[in-house]
């Protein structure tokens, strides 16, 4: 994948979960905070001066609620992404959210990686869209559904200590290369340790998804390398 910087601004109230909103986001590679703000009114005219790429919003919220505030973006067609993060739980807040074009919901109290993975869920559709020009039915069909479920691998299948995400990373690289790549090289890429990158790939082997080749050469040990398999 390019890496292209994603901007963001936070509009949010409290102080404190601003910071907290700050430091996750920055955590994540890729994305830059370009700007916070304290209430809807203000973060819409942040938005306007800024251009970021990505609102992260609260609902409860003086001047300007969430909802008010995601119309207001709306009304005045700018050309921004939100998403929630928020206290606010009730459907009817919910659909209003995503009816105005949220494209993720986190309810407070939160952890990094569910911000990890609402980011790099955002990341990933949005570089898909922005390569593959004109696209087929089944190609858009697979995009979205793996922005709504955040990974083609359901996080209950998964053995535990795996993320959906993260393997979602390590299947995209292994899609572009046309060369076997080792348990190191894939870490590298991914940004996770060499062991743990052999526990994603080892199971992606015993699913069928990619194949292992053993590289003999020299002295030591030998090298397993992995390759995706052909799609059926």
């Amino acid at each position: 994948m390019t890496k292209q910087t994603f901007r963001v601004v936070i509009i949010e109230d409290d102080p404190m979960v601003q910071e907290v909103n700050r430091q996750f986001i920055e955590k994540v590679p890729y994305f830059s905070v370009a700007g916070v703000a304290g209430n809807g009114a203000d973060g819409v005219e942040m938005v306007k001066r800024l251009k970021p790429d990505l609102v992260i919003m609260d609902i409860f919220m003086p001047v300007s609620d969430g909802i008010k505030t995601i119309r207001r973006l709306r009304a005045e067609n700018q050309a921004v992404d939100v998403i929630v993060i928020t206290a606010a739980k009730d459907s009817e807040t919910i659909h209003a959210m995503l009816r105005h074009g949220a494209v993720d919901y986190i309810i407070k109290p939160f952890t990094f990686e569910r911000i990890r993975q609402a980011l790099e869920n955002y990341r990933r559709f949005r570089l898909q869209l922005q390569a593959e020009g004109e696209m087929s039915q089944a190609h858009l069909d697979q995009l979205l559904h793996r922005r709504e479920g955040g990974s083609a691998f359901a996080l209950e299948d998964l053995p535990k200590g795996l993320n959906p995400v993260t393997l979602q990373q390590i299947i995209d690289y292994l899609s572009r290369q046309s060369a076997p790549l080792s348990a190191e090289e894939v870490a590298e890429h991914v940004g996770i340790a060499r062991v743990t990158a052999r526990r994603y790939l080892d199971y992606l082997e015993k699913n069928g998804r990619v194949r292992r080749a053993v590289e003999y050469g020299g002295i030591g040990r030998p090298t397993h390398r992995y390759v995706m398999c052909s799609r059926p």
